[in-house]
């Protein structure tokens, strides 16, 4: 049954498609009618701050829900949250209401982009994160581009592009010159990381010694509720840095994070501590100990349905050529 008129131009908005994409009869019009667009006015003028607060909130309930169960089953509900505030944003007015409205948008999409890169959508992430790059324009936040841009650096490793993504953390870390501490701490270490993806040492430690010098002493900020330094994160992800260099250090730095990640709601973050040993391990030739801990992350892996921690623990061959049961 062909939809009627109105509803066609509900969908091409939901779907950005043409009418011909959709097969629709052509000749429909383009945009909304007099009346839908003032309707769409009226609507975007009840955003306030509590509006604002409220879609934050929503945000933040996703977050937490994805550091404790994963991501496929987060992206449906951000989806939805992404298309109401875009939607909203495109009719709210002024800047005042616009600039918060957009921020929310950046956190919401920057959270999509981070899900649908851990299932392996690398298409959908990329997309996500020029979203939340052009919404961060719009927002007037220089601290929300210079995150997205570094988060969007990791699509571009995955996709098998690090010097781009280098190029990327460079550029955020310049973006984010006058951001508070705790981001450039962790600008700092994205891009220590992505040195050590490329097997640059000097360059990857000396980036997260920059990393631990900026961190300050409270790592809560009530604009980066989506940076997470405390604890420890950082120790865990030096830790992955030294795994990717091969550096022999790297078993007994994680088995001290190892000890922590245990007790931490951050359940994907210790799933990629048992990735990180069960490769540091096989490096040195134990096999056991890489065999249990690879078994360990997969239990975790096949919980949270990480797509891009089961990739990386693929690559594990244990000493003797065999890859683990």
């Amino acid at each position: 049954m062909m939809p009627e008129p109105p509803m066609r131009a509900v969908l091409r908005e939901i779907y950005g498609r043409t009418d011909d994409d959709l097969g629709f009869p052509s000749g429909d019009f383009t945009g909304p009618s007099g009346d839908e667009l003032a309707e769409r006015l009226v609507i975007a003028r009840r955003v306030d701050q509590q509006t604002i607060s409220l879609f934050r909130e929503e945000v933040i309930s996703v977050r937490h829900a994805d550091r404790r169960f994963g991501s496929a089953a987060r992206l449906e509900r951000l989806r939805g949250q992404i298309t109401e505030v875009e939607g909203l944003l495109r009719h709210t007015i002024l800047r005042r209401d616009r600039a918060p409205l957009a921020g929310v948008l950046v956190e919401a999409s920057t959270l999509a982009g981070w899900n649908s890169l851990d299932i392996g959508a690398l298409d959908r992430a990329w997309t996500h994160y020029e979203r939340a790059k052009y919404a961060a324009m719009e927002s007037g936040s220089t601290s929300l581009l210079a995150h997205a841009t570094a988060e969007q650096a990791y699509v571009l490793i995955d996709a098998g592009h690090v010097d781009d993504a280098l190029a990327l953390f460079a550029e955020s870390r310049s973006i984010g010159e006058q951001a508070p501490e705790l981001l450039r701490a962790w600008l700092a270490a994205a891009q220590g990381e992505g040195h050590a993806i490329a097997g640059h040492r000097d360059d990857a430690l000396r980036a997260f010694d920059e990393a631990d010098t900026l961190l300050p002493n409270e790592v809560v900020h009530p604009e980066l509720p989506f940076v997470f330094l405390g604890g420890s994160h950082l120790d865990r992800w030096r830790g992955n840095a030294l795994v990717h260099l091969g550096a022999p250090e790297a078993i007994d730095h994680l088995e001290r994070v190892a000890e922590q990640a245990r007790s931490t709601s951050f359940v994907r973050a210790g799933a990629a501590v048992y990735v990180d040993l069960a490769l540091a391990y096989s490096a040195a030739g134990d096999r056991e100990a890489a065999r249990a801990y690879a078994q360990q992350a997969r239990r975790i892996i096949s919980q949270v349905g990480s797509v891009r921690l089961r990739r990386r623990l693929e690559r594990l061959v244990l000493p003797g050529g065999s890859h683990p049961t």
